[in-house]
């Protein structure tokens, strides 16, 4: 039998086959249209159905199906209430992919949420009981793994890690409100962090890799500034470091999780990100000893495949 994992983006919607010993035995991509939900249901459908004739496998083989959203879900595990890079609002997710699927079990979270699931059963938390995700991208998503399982917050309603406070009457924030940890330690607030240091230093290696214009400052420009020894790029670095341990550290303090995952983009700074993350977060944390600190090791496919896992963990 199979499971497969449906994870929905802006841009393309990734369709992965997990067999029975949790392998990724195949997977494809489908353009997102940006239409209607029911189109975006019946191009998931069409687009299953192709990846498992090309595997040899009949849709009778399939034990269920998940999906994730970059967005909330409702407490019943049916409607997408917001995704807004997908313009979904209030939809019924659940209900329109159960009519591509027939007699197939449906369930629909988080991507972040789906992304530590993965990390669970195939990545950087096998073997752990408690540990939390956070993945730097342009936001900040965040999923927590509780007693072995995927928690989804005390009434159902999901975790937002990434709108936790950090800094009061912070950066403005997508939510509408400001200092939240997103401000901060999303690659989009390292970028940020990277455009006031250009201003600073119109002579630095990142000003001249930018050609000037701050349209072309990104996180990982900053970052490889910041390792070629730019004092204004590693300047712009250690304030966005600064803010990341305080998050991380604030995590080990409420959750005291065994592991720390980083995911997204930036985690290919590498130890140039960890080793300076680690001591922060070290003489921050209220605990002598916490939980380590690693990167996330399933990088894009991680969505797809916990939303493949879906039907496994509400069975366990």
């Amino acid at each position: 039998m199979y499971q497969i994992g449906i994870d929905i983006g802006g841009t393309n919607i990734k369709l992965g086959l997990l067999d029975e010993a949790l392998e990724l035995v195949a997977h494809s991509s489908v353009p997102f249209p940006h239409t209607t939900a029911e189109d975006m249901a019946g191009t998931v459908g069409a687009g299953v159905r192709a990846l498992l004739q090309a595997h040899g496998a009949a849709l009778e083989a399939v034990e269920s199906v998940g999906a994730v959203v970059p967005g909330s879900i409702d407490a019943s595990g049916e409607t997408v209430i917001d995704a807004h890079n997908l313009d979904f609002h209030d939809v019924p997710l659940r209900r329109l992919l159960a009519a591509q699927f027939p007699g197939i079990p449906v369930r629909i979270a988080n991507d972040a949420n789906g992304a530590a699931l993965a990390e669970l059963y195939r990545g950087a938390f096998v073997g752990c009981r408690t540990a939390v995700l956070l993945t730097l991208g342009t936001g900040l998503g965040g999923g927590i793994i509780l007693g072995g399982r995927m928690f989804n917050g005390g009434m159902n309603h999901g975790v937002e890690l990434g709108h936790a406070y950090l800094v009061d009457g912070g950066e403005p924030c997508t939510c509408g409100n400001r200092g939240c940890m997103e401000s901060y330690c999303s690659a989009t607030a390292l970028a940020r962090e990277g455009r006031a240091a250009m201003r600073r230093a119109p002579e630095s290696l990142l000003w001249q890799k930018a050609g000037g214009s701050e349209a072309h400052v990104d996180a990982r420009l900053v970052t490889d500034c910041a390792k070629a020894g730019d004092p204004a790029a590693r300047a712009a670095f250690n304030v966005y470091v600064e803010h990341l341990s305080s998050a991380c550290a604030s995590v080990f303090n409420i959750l005291d999780p065994e592991v720390l995952a980083i995911g997204g983009g930036l985690c290919g700074a590498g130890e140039f990100l960890f080793e300076p993350l680690r001591a922060l977060v070290s003489r921050k944390c209220f605990y002598d000893t916490h939980g380590k600190i690693v990167p996330a090791l399933l990088g894009n496919d991680a969505g797809m495949i916990g939303a493949a896992l879906l039907g496994r963990d509400a069975e366990g």
